[in-house]
Parts: C-alpha cells; sequence; structure tokens
C-alpha cells in the first residue's frame, strides 16, 4: 500500500478504491449508529475519509486533514471506533513516507480523547491500533528501502557486467591490432618494396612497365593504408569521420578504385545518375566498400568478364549496382563468402537491403539499398 500503490495510473485507482471504501465504511456506521449526527458531521467524515486519495503523493498533508476532520466528528458525535480507521490508514501512509512525528502528533489527540471518555474501555485499546499502524508503516518503509537498495545492487552489477565486457572487448581489439599488424604489415611491405623495386629496374632498362606490375604497386600502397586506417580504428575504437573524409573511403575514390580494377585486367564502367550530395559517413564508406569487393569478386571469380558500377543518388537512399558478364549462372551459383557476409552485414547494420544473386543472362549482379534517413542511428543499434 502506501508509497507503492501511488506509482501509476493503476496505483491511482486502488487510492480512489481506498478511499470510497472508507468513506462508505465510516458512514455506514455513522448511519447505524443513531448517534444524531448532522449534516456537518457528515460532512466531517467524508472530508476526513476521501482525502486518502491523495495519501500516497501527499501523506503529511491527507494525515493532517484526516486527523482535522475526523476528531472534530468525534467531539461534537462522541468516540467512534470505526470512524477513526481513515486517521489509522493516514499514519500508516506517512510512516511508510518517513514523516514519523507527524504521525505521532496526530495519535496523541485521538488517544487522549479516548482516555478521557473511558480510560478503562477505551484507552489501551486505541493505543495499540495506533502502534499497529505505525509498525506496518516501519515495515513497508524498510520494504521499499530494501527493494530500492536490490535495485540499485542490480543497477551497479549490470553497469560493472557492461564495463567489463567493454574491457575484454577493448583488449580483444588490442590484440587483433598486433597480429595484424605483425602478419599482415610486413608482407604487404615485402610485397610493395618488390613492386616499386621491379618498377624501378624495369625504367631503368627502358622498358614498358607491365599494367598489372604498376595496378600490384598500387594496390599494395593502397592496402597499406587501409590496413593502417583498420588498425588505428581497432586500438582506438573510434572513426575520425573528418580525418577518413581527407583519407577519401567513400564514393570520392570511386573513380580511382574503377581505374585500379581497369589496371588489374577488368575492364569496368562507371555510371552517376541522380544529384550527387554529401552523403552520411557510414552510408559513403559502405557504400565504397560494397563496391570495392564487389570488383573484387569479379575479378577472382567471374573470369573473362565486364564490370558495370551503376550508383544512383535518391531522395532518400543510395542504390549502388555491380554487374558482370562473367561465367556465374543459375545452375553454377558462386557459394556465398565471406566477402558477400561482409556485404550484408554493412547493409543490414543501416537498415538497408541487398540482393547478391547471379543474373538470368549470365553474370552475377550486387544490388544494395541504403537508407539516407537515421542510417547513423540504424548503425549504432
Amino acid at each position: 500500500m502506501g508509497i507503492e500503490l501511488g506509482l501509476g495510473w493503476r496505483g491511482h485507482v486502488v487510492d480512489a478504491g481506498l478511499a470510497v471504501g472508507a468513506a462508505g465504511l465510516v458512514l455506514a456506521n455513522a448511519a447505524l449508529a443513531s448517534s444524531g449526527a448532522g449534516a456537518l458531521d457528515y460532512v466531517l467524515l467524508v472530508a476526513g475519509t476521501l482525502v486518502l486519495v491523495a495519501h500516497s503523493r501527499a501523506p503529511r498533508t491527507v494525515l493532517l486533514v484526516s486527523a482535522a476532520c475526523i476528531l472534530g466528528y468525534l467531539l461534537r458525535v462522541g468516540p467512534d471506533v470505526i470512524a477513526v480507521i481513515p486517521v489509522l490508514i493516514a499514519v500508516y501512509a506517512a510512516v511508510a513516507a518517513g514523516h514519523r512525528l507527524v504521525a505521532v502528533a496526530a495519535s496523541v489527540p485521538f488517544i487522549a480523547l479516548a482516555m478521557v471518555s473511558n480510560p478503562i474501555r477505551e484507552g489501551i485499546l486505541p493505543i495499540g491500533w495506533f502502534v499497529a499502524a505505525g509498525v506496518l508503516g516501519e515495515v513497508a518503509r524498510a520494504r521499499q528501502a530494501y527493494l530500492h537498495q536490490v535495485e540499485r545492487r542490480a543497477t551497479e552489477a549490470e553497469r560493472g557486467r557492461e564495463e567489463a565486457a567493454r574491457r575484454r572487448a577493448a583488449d580483444e581489439r588490442v590484440r587483433i591490432a598486433r597480429e595484424l599488424h605483425d602478419s599482415l604489415t610486413h608482407n604487404i611491405s615485402i610485397i610493395k618494396v618488390q613492386a616499386g623495386v621491379a618498377v624501378h629496374l624495369a625504367r631503368k632498362r627502358g622498358e614498358e612497365v607491365p599494367d598489372a606490375l604498376l595496378a600490384v604497386q598500387e594496390a599494395s600502397g593502397e592496402a597499406m593504408r587501409e590496413l593502417r586506417a583498420t588498425l588505428d580504428v581497432l586500438r582506438t575504437n573510434e572513426i575520425d569521420d573528418a580525418e577518413d573524409e581527407s583519407r577519401g573511403n567513400g564514393l570520392a575514390r570511386l573513380h580511382d578504385l574503377v581505374e585500379r580494377a581497369r589496371s588489374a585486367g577488368l575492364p569496368a564502367t562507371v555510371t552517376v545518375s541522380g544529384e550527387q550530395r554529401r552523403l552520411p559517413t557510414d552510408v559513403d564508406r559502405a557504400a565504397y566498400r560494397i563496391i570495392q569487393e564487389a570488383l573484387t569478386n569479379i575479378t577472382r571469380h567471374a573470369g573473362p568478364a565486364t564490370a558495370s558500377v551503376h550508383v544512383d543518388y535518391g531522395s532518400d537512399g543510395l542504390t549502388i549496382q555491380v554487374d558482370d558478364d562473367g561465367r556465374a549462372t543459375d545452375a553454377a551459383a558462386p557459394a556465398p563468402g565471406v566477402g558477400l557476409l561482409g556485404m550484408r552485414e554493412r547493409v543490414t547494420a543501416l537498415g538497408g537491403q541487398l540482393r547478391a544473386e547471379p543474373r538470368p543472362e549470365g553474370g552475377f549482379t550486387v544490388r544494395a539499398e541504403l537508407p539516407l534517413n537515421g542510417s547513423s542511428q540504424a548503425s549504432e543499434q
């Protein structure tokens, strides 16, 4: 009862029911007692009981109003056990809310009146009633304090588990970054250096440098740059949008990406439609990565093929589609790998849709629809 029942609309309904029930009880008792109660006495009873509707929200005020009204009634009509019940309820609510002194002060006049009226029969029993109401209020207060303490401890424990999980995740990211640095950085550096040496020697001898060798040199430099950026993200768990934009990990580098694909021997075209504009960083980055992975898959798996990249800037979304005329068919569809899985994860994180499947006329198509509104919120969930 008390404070707990005063929370939410259900608590208000219970408080109202309690007040109406108490009013019905004391009014029926007054009517059956034949005590000669007048209109003012009934008004005092109604006011002293219906005020209980607010006992959860304003226990001190309710106690003072109820005590004043019921005490006025008793002084006019005489001692009445049932009429004191609303005051006992108000005393309970006040003690449960921590207002002990107010509860004691409000109880004293009733105990004194009962003892004056009939010290033997009426004096001891009211003391027991008010003490019982106070004890019940203390029990309710202790229970509420215990529940609050349990809730607080549960919240602190959950916060501690979350912090521990974040620490473990941070440690794991650092470990992965260290492993990547120790393995991939060394190997990519060797590839870059050897490709550079081969290009230098070819030019020194006056020979034409093969396009494939130039593509290896450029791709190794790009791989090294992106690996360093990835290692920075793993170590800090933060992506600097300004730095990322300056590095060009978005569609601003689309033509460079396609040029590298051409240098690697993949004929590719780019078509852009719609009004080009600044995109949310997560959408821009995801679009670039999806096109990059699609072109890489064509180079690896499509065989002799050509590729076409289409980017459409819609009013509320970005659509990218990469098609090839390679050897994929409905009967010989390539098995989904890590690359396609990564594409799907990127698109799903942004709340978009991905279609990756063989084309009816042969070849493969990758189509991603990325929403622009609320993309940041979707990616955080």
